[in-house]
């Protein structure tokens, strides 16, 4: 008897979830203490802490997971991360 080969199964593509575009997007760190915890109107726009600029999601995460974690014991604190390629050009 002769078997034939097992068929290969298709290759599976490598799925890429939430994964940006390459190039520089650009994301903006900032935060400051909230009046309330419920909304987002701070308490005192003189002193936000602007952290930085980023050239993607990956490492405004990473800046903005650090200054959490520092203000983590102030309840009333909030950091963001702003989307400004998002802002600068809507259809990318």
């Amino acid at each position: 008897m002769n078997a034939k080969p097992a068929a290969k199964a298709p290759a599976k593509k490598a799925e890429k979830k939430n994964v940006e575009p390459e190039g520089q997007l650009l994301h903006l760190v900032f935060g400051g203490e909230l009046e309330d915890v419920s909304e987002v109107t701070f308490r005192d726009l003189a002193k936000l802490d602007v952290v930085g600029f980023y050239p993607n999601y990956a490492e405004a995460h990473r800046a903005w997971l650090g200054k959490a974690r520092e203000t983590i014991d102030h309840a009333q604190m909030r950091y963001f991360i702003v989307h400004l390629h998002r802002l600068l050009d809507p259809d990318a």
